[in-house]
């Protein structure tokens, strides 16, 4: 028997917390100087030395570039609920996955979510789980294709936030999905009711992927090689020949090389070569956010019809499609054997 003064202790259970990068509060200059401050001094985002980049950023970019931001987001924001679409459809992805494993573990299974910058951060989420009773945690970063700037700063901050635990539960993680059946099925289900819905047919689909630094490749990241594998699954699912598609990447930040074509140039180029009908999908976001409404939707769109093109669809992220929800769930199932 326990003794009279023993803490008592929640009756166990299994967390599941999903990641994604983050949101600021709101879309006014201090909040988003905060959520850029944080987002950008992430060494795994830009990994130039504190001495170096910090006065630059605290001193000339944040002075500046949270008006654009904020401008941005305020293109985008969700009004009705006051917050972010990112956040909007996180939660909506968060409640599906809880219902579809409530249906087969009832309430010994916890699905909760958090956010790499901003709120609600991954610390607290994670002090939430352990207080509900979770001794095993199942850590899960929505990014399909594994990047050091993304999955591993998304881990650090799991792994950090059990630091100051007295008693660690026990933990894994989610590994990149960029070639699990269910995700690929999704990703070409999408993409055929989007063309099925089309009067004029895209000549082109340009599967756009967040950017990053070309050196990043070199010590030894498999991002690129990952965003490349999935364009092809998904091509070999769709059953297209290779010219049907095209692989790019957005979101260039700083001075240096990035991966190769940036999205808003070839767009560029594809309407002066004759391309004038095409479609853009960004496998690489699990939901919408300011890169896919507004970059894509808005800045490479422009650049498309100012080069000459004609028709410009935007496919939205899989977000919580059913299909997508049922990727999810098998994934969170298959990282759970063993524990269930």
């Amino acid at each position: 028997m326990k003794p009279a003064n023993h803490p008592s202790l929640p009756t166990p259970k299994i967390g599941v917390l999903i990641a994604n990068l983050g949101t600021p509060d709101n879309y006014d200059y201090w909040s988003m100087r905060r959520y850029l401050s944080e987002f950008l001094s992430d060494q795994r985002v830009i990994d130039y030395p504190a001495w170096k980049w910090q006065p630059i950023l605290q001193g000339i970019i944040l002075s500046k570039r949270p008006f654009s931001s904020g401008a941005a987001y305020k293109s985008i924001w969700n009004h009705d609920l006051g917050e972010s679409p990112l956040m909007t459809i996180t939660k909506a992805q968060t409640n599906a996955i809880s219902a579809a494993l409530e249906t087969e573990f009832g309430d010994d299974v916890v699905v909760d979510f958090c956010m790499r910058y901003g709120n609600p951060s991954t610390k607290s989420k994670v002090a939430a789980l352990i207080e509900q009773g979770c001794d095993k945690i199942l850590f899960f970063p929505l990014y399909p294709q594994y990047a050091g700037a993304t999955t591993a700063t998304a881990n650090d901050a799991f792994f950090a936030a059990l630091a100051d635990k007295p008693w660690q539960p026990s933990v894994r993680t989610v590994p990149a999905y960029f070639d699990h059946p269910q995700y690929i099925d999704a990703l070409a289900g999408s993409i055929r009711d989007a063309y099925e819905n089309l009067e004029t047919k895209p000549d082109l689909l340009v599967a756009s992927y967040h950017g990053m630094p070309e050196r990043y490749l070199t010590q030894g990241d498999p991002y690129h090689c990952q965003c490349q594998k999935t364009t092809r699954l998904v091509r070999e699912a769709l059953g297209w020949d290779k010219d049907k598609i095209v692989t790019t990447f957005q979101s260039r930040f700083g001075p240096e090389e990035w991966l190769k074509p940036y999205t808003v140039e070839e767009v560029a180029r594809l309407a002066e070569s004759g391309k004038k009908n095409i479609a853009v999908i960004a496998p690489a976001f699990s939901a919408d956010c300011i890169e896919t409404l507004e970059e894509i939707n808005e800045e490479i769109k422009e650049a498309f019809e100012e080069a000459g093109g004609e028709s410009f669809t935007y496919i939205p992220c899989l977000n919580e499609q059913p299909a997508h929800i049922n990727a999810l769930t098998t994934i969170i199932k298959e990282n759970l054997q063993g524990w269930t």
